[in-house]
C-alpha cells in the first residue's frame, strides 16, 4: 500500500513539473521546432505558399549556386564576418582593458560605450547615416576634406558599402562584448599579476602571458557568438543599404536578406528554405571548428 501511495505521489509531482514546462515547450514546438522541420522539408520542394507543394529533390540547391545574387550574398556575408569578428574582438577587449582601470569617470564611459547596443537600431542608424552622408555635407566627409582626403559615398557606393556596414556593426555591438570582457577581466586573480611582477614582467608581458590566457574562455564565447550573429545579419544591411524601396543591391546583399527576398518578395519558399539550410550548414561547420580548436588548445 505504501509503494502504491509513493508511486501516486511521484506521478503527481511529475505532472505538476510537466505542467510548468508544458507552456514553454508548446510554444517552442509550435513557433520554433515546427518551422525548422518545415524548412527542411521545403528545401527539397517547390512551393509558393498557394499552390500544392511539389518535391523536386536537390534542384533548389543547384539553382542556388548558379544564382549570381545568391553567390554575391554568400561572398558579402563571408567578407563581412571575416572583418567584423576580429575587429570587434580587438576593439571590445581594448575598451574593456581601458575601462577596467581604477580611474574617475569609468562608469560614465562604460555607459556611453554600451549605449549604442541598447539603443533602437532605427535611431542609431539614422544618426550614423547623418554622420556618413554620401555628399560633401556629411560630417565625416567634411573631416576627410579638411585633412586633404577625398570624400566617400560610404553606403551609397558599391565599393565602400560593406566597409560602412562593418564599421557600423563594430560601433553598435562593441559595448556588449566589452561588458563580457570586463566580467572576464575582473575574474582574473591579482595574485597572477603580482607573481608576474615578481618575475620581472612588464605591462606588455603581463598582457600576453597573464591576461590573454586567462581570457581564453571569454574570447572563445565572444568569437562564437560574434560569428553566429555576423552570419545572421539582416537589419543593419536593410537600414543602411536598403534604399527608399528597401531593396539591397548585389554589392551589399547578405544571406539572410536573400532568404527574406526569395521567401516574401518572390514567394519561392523552397529556394529560400534551401538557402537557409546552406546558412545553417556554414554556421554549424564554423562553430564546430571553433569548438575543436578550443578543445585542442585546452589539451595543449
Amino acid at each position: 500500500m505504501n509503494t502504491k501511495s509513493a508511486q501516486r505521489r511521484r506521478r503527481k509531482q511529475a505532472l505538476v513539473a510537466y505542467s510548468f514546462i508544458a507552456p514553454n515547450f508548446l510554444g517552442f514546438a509550435i513557433f520554433t521546432l515546427g518551422p525548422i522541420v518545415l524548412a527542411f522539408i521545403m528545401a527539397f520542394a517547390e512551393w509558393d505558399g498557394n499552390n500544392p507543394m511539389q518535391f523536386i529533390g536537390l534542384q533548389n540547391f543547384t539553382t542556388l549556386f548558379s544564382d549570381d545574387r545568391f553567390m554575391a550574398a554568400l561572398k558579402n556575408t563571408v567578407v563581412y564576418s571575416v572583418f567584423t569578428v576580429p575587429l570587434t574582438l580587438v576593439v571590445a577587449l581594448f575598451l574593456a582593458i581601458l575601462l577596467n582601470q581604477k580611474i574617475k569617470g569609468t562608469t560614465f564611459f562604460r555607459t556611453v560605450t554600451f549605449f549604442p547596443y541598447v539603443a533602437s537600431l532605427v535611431a542609431v542608424a539614422a544618426v550614423w547615416n547623418m554622420l556618413f552622408t554620401p555628399s560633401e555635407e556629411g560630417l565625416v566627409n567634411q573631416l576627410l576634406i579638411k585633412i586633404g582626403m577625398e570624400p566617400s559615398k560610404w553606403a551609397a557606393s558599391p565599393n565602400t558599402v560593406i566597409l560602412t556596414i562593418v564599421l557600423f556593426s563594430i560601433w553598435k555591438n562593441m559595448g556588449y562584448y566589452m561588458v563580457i570582457y570586463l566580467a572576464g577581466l575582473q575574474g582574473i586573480s591579482e595574485d597572477l599579476y603580482e607573481a608576474a611582477a615578481l618575475d620581472g614582467a612588464n605591462a606588455t608581458q603581463k598582457f600576453w602571458y597573464v591576461t590573454l590566457p586567462q581570457l581564453k574562455p571569454t574570447t572563445f564565447f565572444v568569437s562564437v557568438m560574434l560569428t553566429i550573429n555576423c552570419f545572421k545579419i539582416y537589419d543593419i544591411v536593410y537600414m543602411l543599404a536598403g534604399g527608399s524601396n528597401g531593396v539591397v543591391n548585389k554589392s551589399a546583399i547578405v544571406l539572410v536578406y536573400y532568404i527574406y527576398e526569395e521567401a516574401f518578395r518572390n514567394w519561392k519558399l523552397g529556394r529560400a528554405s534551401a538557402a537557409a539550410l546552406v546558412l545553417f550548414a556554414i554556421v554549424l561547420v564554423i562553430t564546430l571548428i571553433q569548438f575543436r580548436g578550443e578543445k585542442n588548445y585546452a589539451n595543449d
